[in-house]
C-alpha cells in the first residue's frame, strides 16, 4: 500500500520533467555543434535547464492545534515506514514552521533556528544564508526509533519569563489566553523558530516540499508564513476537525491567507479530519455517511467553497490501515480520495505552469536561431544570384560588381557608426532604467523606515511611513515601465531604419511588463494594512515588535521583487539588443564573403563555377539545419505536451 497514486503520479511528473530537460539539453548541444549559439543563448538555455532541475512542488498543511495535521502528513507521505515519523499526540506537537525537503548535497539532518533569533529584526529567509546560526541534528534514516527521537526535537519547549517572551513577540498582554498560560511569572514557548528537515523520502527527492505550520496563531506572529511561504505554496491543505467544524478563527485564516490565492482556489483544499469520531456503532452506515455529508456541506458553505473541495478523512485510521495493510479500514478512512485529488488536480496544475513558462522560452530561442539561419540563407542566395549573373560576362562587368559591393560595404560601415552611437544612447537609457530599480536606493529607503519605526509608538506615524514607502516603491516601478517604453520605441525605430537601409530582417523588440511587480507590492501592502488595522492608536511593546517583524519580512520581499525586476530587465535588454547585434554581425560576414568571392573570381584564383557549386552546398547545409531545427523543436514540443496519464497503483 506504500505505492499510492500520489507517489506514482509524482514519479510520472518527475519523468516528464527529466525528459524535457533531456530534449532541451539536446537542442543546446546541437546549436553548439552547428555554431549557432552565442553566450546569451547559452546562458538562457542553461538558466532554463537549472530552473527545471530545481523545480519544487510546495504543499502547506495549515490547521489549529490538535486537528491531526502531523498525523495526516504521516498517513499520506510516511506510512511505508510502518510507524509515525512526525510526532503526533494530543496537544501541540508542531511548535514551529517545519519544512520537509531533500537536497542531495546536504547530509540527512534537521536544522533548527533558535527562538532567540525572533529578538532580532532579521527574517528567517535571511538566516537561511547562515548555516552556523542553526542547530543541526543528524538523522539516522536506518533506525525508526532514532528518527522519531530526532523529529521530536522539533517540538521542544521551554519556560521563560514573561518579559523574555514579550521581547520575542510571543506574549501579548491583551490576549487573555496568554495571561492564563503564565505560571509563577513564566510562560512556556517553543525552543525553535523554524525547522528544515533534509530527508531522502522518494517524493522529497523528486522535488516535493512539505510545510507543516504550528497552528493558526503562528500565521499572525511569524510574518514569513503570511507573506512568503503560504502565498507561494502550490497547494494548501486546510485541516478542520469533524467534531468542532469550522470556527471563527478558521474562517478568518481561510479568507485572509488561503482562499484568496493567486490563480484562484485551485490547489486549495479543506480537509475535514477525525470523521472516525462520527462512526457510531448504534447508527447505520447510511446515517453515518449522511452526517459526514452534512458536515462537508456546512464546512463548504462557511468557507465559501464547493463541497468537492472539502475532503472528509480519518488520518489516524488511514495511517493504521496503511501500516497494517487493512484495505477495508483504508476505504472507510477515505484517505485515497484526498490522495487522488492531490494527484489528479495539483500535479497537472503544476505541470501546466512549468509547461507554459518553458514553451515561451524554447519558442523564443528557436525563433532567434531560425532568424540567424534565414539571414545566412538569404545572404548565400544573394551571392548565388550575383555570381550566376556573371556567367559569360567579361572582366568589366566583374569589376563593376566589385565596385557595387565595395559601395555597399562603405554604406554599411556608415550605418555601423550610427549603430555604435545607438549603443551609446542605449547604454545611457539602460543606466536610467537601473537607476529606478537601484538596490542601494531601495536599501536606503528601508533603513529610513526602520529609523522612523523606532522613533514612533503611534500607529498613525507608522501608517504614514509605510504608505509613503509603498508609494515610492510603486512610483519607481512605474517610472521604470515608462523608461522601458522609451527604450522599446527607440529600438523599434532603429530596427525599422536598418531594415529599410540595409535589407536586414524586420524584428519587433519583445514586450516587457512591470505588472507582476506592481501586483506583488499591492499584495504586500494589503497584508500589512490588514495586520495593522487590528491594532489601536498606541502600540503595545509586543505589537510594536510584531509590526517591525512584519516590516522586515515585507522589506525582504520587496528586495526580492526588485532583484527579480533587475534580472528580468537585464534579460529583456539583452533580448532587445541581441537580434540586431546578430543581424549586423551576419550582414558584415555576408558582405565580406561576397567581396572575397568576386575578388577571387576577378583574380582568376577561383573559377566561377567552383564558387557557385560551393555556395549551393552551403545553401543545402542551411536548409538541412533549418529542417533539423524544426525537428528538434517538434521533439521539445512533444516532451512539453506529453500528457501525464493519472496512474492507478494499488497494492495487492
Amino acid at each position: 500500500m506504500s505505492n499510492d497514486n500520489l507517489v506514482a503520479n509524482f514519479e510520472a511528473y518527475s519523468e516528464w520533467r527529466s525528459n524535457l530537460i533531456q530534449r532541451i539539453g539536446e537542442l543546446q548541444r546541437w546549436l553548439s555543434e552547428q555554431d549557432l549559439n552565442d553566450a546569451q543563448t547559452n546562458m538562457r538555455i542553461q538558466h532554463l535547464i537549472d530552473k527545471l532541475r530545481e523545480d519544487k512542488l510546495n504543499i502547506a498543511f495549515v490547521a489549529e492545534f490538535s486537528r491531526g495535521k502531523s498525523e495526516l502528513i504521516n498517513a499520506i507521505f510516511f506510512a511505508e515506514y510502518k510507524q509515525r515519523v512526525l510526532p503526533s499526540s494530543a496537544g501541540r506537537t508542531t511548535m514551529c514552521p517545519t519544512e520537509l525537503q531533500y537536497d542531495a548535497e546536504r547530509p540527512n539532518c534537521i536544522q533548527l533556528l533558535p527562538i532567540e533569533t525572533r529578538g532580532t529584526d532579521t527574517t528567517t529567509s535571511e538566516y537561511r544564508r547562515y548555516p552556523e546560526e542553526w542547530t543541526t541534528i543528524s538523522l539516522d534514516i536506518d533506525s525508526g526509533e532514532a528518527m522519531l527521537a530526532a523529529f521530536q526535537q522539533v517540538g521542544q519547549k521551554k519556560w521563560v519569563t514573561v518579559d523574555e517572551a514579550k521581547k520575542l513577540g510571543l506574549y501579548d498582554e491583551q490576549d487573555p489566553d496568554h495571561k492564563l498560560s503564565v505560571q509563577n511569572g513564566q510562560i512556556e514557548i517553543p525552543c525553535w523558530r523554524h525547522a528544515i528537515i533534509n530527508f531522502p523520502h522518494p517524493l522529497l527527492k523528486q522535488g516535493l516540499v512539505i510545510l507543516d505550520t504550528p497552528g493558526l496563531n503562528a500565521i499572525g506572529t511569524e510574518p514569513e508564513l503570511t507573506l512568503n511561504l503560504l502565498p507561494n505554496a502550490h497547494a494548501i491543505l486546510f485541516i478542520l476537525a469533524a467534531d468542532t467544524g469550522v470556527t471563527k478563527t478558521d474562517i478568518d485564516v481561510w479568507r485572509n491567507h488561503i482562499g484568496k490565492a493567486q490563480g484562484g482556489q485551485r490547489g486549495r483544499m479543506a480537509v475535514l479530519n477525525k470523521i472516525d469520531g462520527l462512526w457510531d456503532s448504534l447508527k447505520s452506515e447510511a446515517e453515518i455517511n449522511a452526517e459526514i455529508d452534512k458536515q462537508v456541506k456546512t464546512s463548504a458553505d462557511l468557507l465559501g467553497i464547493k463541497p468537492s473541495q472539502v475532503f472528509p478523512v480519518s488520518a489516524q485510521k488511514g495511517l493504521v490501515a496503511k501500516i497494517n495493510d487493512d484495505l477495508p479500514l483504508l476505504e472507510k478512512a477515505r484517505l485515497r480520495q484526498l490522495e487522488k485529488a492531490l494527484s489528479e488536480d495539483l500535479i497537472p496544475f503544476k505541470q501546466e505552469i512549468v509547461r507554459d513558462n518553458t514553451h515561451t522560452e524554447v519558442e523564443d530561442l528557436v525563433l532567434a536561431t531560425r532568424g540567424i539561419l534565414n539571414a545566412r540563407g538569404d545572404g548565400v542566395r544573394e551571392q548565388l544570384e550575383e555570381l550566376t549573373a556573371l556567367r559569360g560576362k567579361n572582366r568589366d562587368v566583374i569589376e563593376h560588381m566589385l565596385d557595387k559591393i565595395q559601395e555597399e560595404k562603405v554604406h554599411f560601415e556608415r550605418g555601423m557608426q550610427r549603430f555604435q552611437a545607438l549603443r551609446s544612447v542605449f547604454s545611457q537609457q539602460t543606466n536610467v532604467l537601473f537607476g529606478y530599480l537601484g538596490m542601494d536606493n531601495l536599501k536606503n529607503r528601508i533603513t529610513k523606515i526602520r529609523v522612523e519605526m523606532d522613533a514612533s509608538s503611534f500607529s498613525s506615524g507608522l501608517t504614514g511611513a509605510m504608505q509613503k514607502f509603498f508609494k515610492d516603491i510603486n512610483g519607481n516601478i512605474t517610472r521604470s515601465a515608462e523608461q522601458v517604453a522609451e527604450i522599446q520605441a527607440m529600438m523599434a525605430g532603429m530596427y525599422k531604419k536598418f531594415s529599410e537601409e540595409h535589407g536586414l530582417g524586420a524584428v519587433t523588440p519583445p514586450p516587457f511588463s512591470t505588472l507582476k511587480y506592481h501586483k506583488e507590492i499591492a499584495r504586500l501592502e494589503k497584508s500589512f494594512n490588514e495586520h495593522f488595522n487590528t491594532f489601536g492608536a498606541i502600540l503595545t511593546t509586543s505589537q510594536n515588535k510584531l509590526t517591525k517583524k512584519f516590516f522586515e519580512t515585507i522589506a525582504s520581499r520587496v528586495v526580492y521583487v526588485y532583484e527579480v525586476a533587475n534580472r528580468d530587465a537585464e534579460n529583456w535588454l539583452k533580448a532587445v539588443m541581441a537580434p540586431m547585434e546578430t543581424q549586423v554581425r551576419e550582414h558584415q560576414m555576408q558582405l565580406r564573403r561576397r567581396l572575397e568571392s568576386v575578388k577571387r573570381i576577378h583574380k582568376a584564383t577561383d573559377t566561377l563555377e567552383d564558387r557557385i557549386e560551393e555556395l549551393n552546398e552551403i545553401d543545402t547545409v542551411i536548409q538541412q539545419q533549418l529542417a533539423e531545427l524544426d525537428a528538434r523543436l517538434k521533439k521539445a514540443y512533444e516532451a512539453l505536451n506529453a500528457l501525464m496519464q493519472p496512474v492507478e497503483r494499488h497494492a495487492a
